[in-house]
């Protein structure tokens, strides 16, 4: 019903279904090589928001980005107008590919999220960790293309598959949103169907803004992903294999989905290369699907079960002798006097913190812009928070963490790569030429 990684899937089998569902992809002969999508930040909810244009005619609908999200879902129940809204019947390839094992009956007029012998799926608002009963549907949607470089045309996919949520789904997603934009480990999410659309490879990434005023971008598809003045940043990636969780993390599953979410094999932490002495069992995903390290950009800081959080706290603090400790300020723990920290081209002046990965030699490197949050004039605090001491995810790796930071996901080889810091190579997630030159 919810989530289907494995990407050794067998692509015939996979590409010939899908060629069946979206017969007549590209409205044009022009297939793009990739598309780009603004990402802007949201100042009161700390959410990512991104826009895409859907239905007939088009209307621009504002999404909350959520990384690990299974797939789209807007509200249905108000104002969607469409003359091309289709819902998928029950037992249809449609189905089939979203894993959609529930068939509803609608009690009432038929309208976009109610119509008889449709199957449904389960929109989730992973902000609230709400999710109800949605029609699955599809409409038309369009998105600009891109050479890495600057937006090319519009392209659009006449038969995007979509979930109808309710409105009260809304409740907790930042102000004029209609839904989520889900870029998870499924076959009906934005990355996965815009890849089969186009026939482009199975990857895409983002590169989140840390600014509330400039947008940060997702890419799907290939490099190159240019940023002012001119560079690939795609080039300088480090990999990390993504690790699939056996039990979804979504609100409602069915027994036997996997998680749609990204983990990556943590395996130990350091602050100043100094290892952090914590329970290394907590790192690994058990049998129930608890533990592990996943990314986020529904939680805007990075969370961590509560023996850990204290762990990596007290290290820092002991590598941070010379700067008074203040009142922490909700949520955070640790926090700082700034007038006794200096500033550096990656941020605040305080102790590295890595992530070590699948060997010594690569970690994720997170520098004081990413660690810490200014809170007022003269107070940082550490961008961490105490996620309680048996979370279902032992280390969320969340969207401070990850600002500024070029991700590529690549679904077809289960594979991460990061950037770490772009404030080092002198560019920001803020430099994408979004100026078209078509």
């Amino acid at each position: 019903m919810t989530t289907m990684p494995n990407s050794s899937f067998p692509c015939l089998l996979f590409c010939s279904l899908l060629l069946f569902i979206f017969p007549s992809i590209a409205q044009t002969s022009f297939r793009p090589k990739a598309l780009v999508l603004p990402v802007s930040k949201d100042p009161s909810s700390l959410q990512y928001l991104a826009q895409l244009n859907q239905r007939t005619p088009l209307v621009p609908v504002k999404l909350t980005l959520d990384l690990g999200g299974q797939f789209l879902w807007v509200d249905c129940d108000q104002g969607y107008v469409s003359s091309t809204y289709k819902p998928d019947r029950c037992r249809s390839a449609q189905c089939s590919l979203a894993k959609a094992s529930s068939c509803g009956e609608c009690f009432s007029a038929p309208k976009p999220g109610c119509n008889n012998n449709t199957c449904g799926l389960f929109p989730d608002n992973t902000v609230t960790r709400t999710a109800t009963s949605g029609e699955l549907a599809q409409d038309v949607v369009s998105i600009q293309s891109t050479d890495g470089s600057n937006p090319s045309r519009v392209v659009s996919v006449p038969k995007f598959l979509f979930t109808c949520g309710a409105t009260f789904l809304l409740e907790g997603l930042a102000s004029g949103v209609k839904g989520m934009a889900g870029l998870g480990r499924t076959r009906i999410s934005l990355p996965s169907q815009f890849s089969a659309a186009f026939s482009f490879y199975r990857k895409f990434a983002i590169c989140l803004s840390s600014s509330t005023r400039a947008n940060g971008v997702v890419f799907f598809g290939n490099g190159p992903y240019i940023l002012l003045p001119n560079m690939d940043v795609s080039e300088s990636l480090i990999y990390t294999p993504l690790i699939l969780n056996p039990v979804s993390t979504a609100s409602i599953y069915s027994q036997g989905d996997s998680s749609a979410e990204y983990f990556i094999g943590v395996k130990s932490i350091k602050i100043n290369e100094k290892r952090v002495p914590l329970n290394s069992s907590l790192l690994s995903i058990n049998r129930e699907g608890f533990g592990g390290t996943k990314i986020s950009t529904v939680n805007p800081f990075t969370v961590m079960e509560t023996t850990i959080y204290n762990a990596v706290i007290n290290a820092f603090v002991k590598e941070l002798p010379n700067v008074p400790r203040v009142a922490s300020v909700a949520p955070f723990g640790a926090c700082f006097s700034s007038k006794n920290i200096g500033s550096t081209r990656v941020g605040p002046a305080v102790p590295q913190i890595d992530f070590v990965l699948q060997s010594q030699t690569v970690y994720w490197r997170i520098f004081g812009a990413n660690s810490m949050v200014q809170v007022s004039d003269d107070v940082l605090c550490l961008g961490f928070v105490d996620g309680g001491s048996n979370p279902r995810t032992s280390i969320v790796i969340g969207g401070h963490q990850l600002e500024d930071n070029l991700l590529q996901f690549d679904l077809a080889t289960s594979r991460l790569g990061f950037s770490s810091s772009l404030l080092f190579r002198q560019t920001t997630c803020a430099n994408f030429n979004f100026t078209s030159n078509a």
